[in-house]
């Protein structure tokens, strides 16, 4: 029950985010995200249709089909979000403010907004419907990958513009896509980024010793076998922050001089002595 609270307000505080990021920065400056929301904003200036009412035109529809040729997996979660994102929009609409009228401002600020909001929204286990699920299907029944599909999608909006408004304008929503994309892994993985060290030596326990007392960080000891000797070796892992690199790299060089080190990055850690709970 807590988790699926979690879920349902992360769905809500995303999809509010989204509709203001919309109304207060995209809408009035003419920049197109992608999706259903990006040809609501190309609709509202050909033929003054209120976005809202196509938002709900639109996806309530997808949903529809969706759950018919999906299943259940587009369960109450997903109806959620089909109707809620387009009330908010409805509702911001009431509010005659602009922040900004600068187009390149609010690209940036709209997408970290849209980025922001789409990932609390995944976070929640969830989804607004449109194009996410369009893809689903794309991604089914013709084996389209689905980010390919996604951007193929959204691609297709964001030209669609030069129909209507300036090349400048489908420019600054193209930046915005990206921004909006980095914004979501940021949301998803956070920024906590670590680093991960395989670390292959004759001297496991020497070396484990040191990492779990001078450096106070757990590890885990792994088998492995040289791909040309086949001779057995001891592969150690362990996971730092980013401060803790130099003093692992130093530790290791005092304590075997002959030890292969691989150090890349990770994204999230979920466990003890770094983040708790993945969601």
């Amino acid at each position: 029950m807590k988790r699926t609270i979690i879920d349902y307000l992360l769905l809500l505080g995303g999809a509010l985010i989204i509709a203001a990021s919309f109304h207060f920065f995209l809408s009035p400056n003419q920049v197109v995200p992608g999706g259903v929301i990006g040809i609501s904003l190309l609709l509202e200036n050909w033929l003054g249709i209120a976005p809202a009412v196509t938002q709900w035109s639109a996806n309530i529809p997808i949903y529809l089909a969706g759950l018919w040729m999906l299943g259940g997996r587009f369960a109450l979660k997903t109806a959620v979000g089909t109707v809620v994102l387009p009330l908010f929009v409805l509702l911001f609409g009431q509010i005659d403010y602009v922040p900004t009228t600068n187009p390149l401002l609010a690209a940036v600020y709209g997408a970290i907004g849209m980025g922001l909001g789409a990932g609390l929204v995944f976070r929640g286990q969830a989804s607004t419907g449109g194009f996410d699920l369009i893809a689903q299907l794309l991604h089914r029944y013709s084996g389209i990958h689905y980010s390919l599909a996604v951007a193929i999608l959204d691609g297709a909006v964001m030209l669609s513009s030069l129909l209507l408004f300036s090349p400048e304008n489908t420019m600054y929503a193209l930046i915005g896509l990206f921004i909006a994309s980095k914004t979501i892994d940021a949301v998803q993985v956070g920024f906590g980024y670590s680093k991960l060290a395989i670390i292959i030596t004759e001297h496991k326990q020497r070396l484990s010793q040191v990492i779990l007392q001078d450096l106070d960080r757990g590890l885990t000891q792994l088998q492995g076998f040289g791909g040309y000797t086949g001779d057995e070796k001891h592969v150690l892992m362990v996971v730092v922050n980013r401060r803790e690199v130099i003093k692992l790299k130093r530790l290791v060089q005092a304590n075997d001089p002959h030890a292969f080190v691989v150090i890349s990055d990770t994204s999230e850690v979920v466990g003890k002595g770094f983040t708790l709970h993945g969601y």
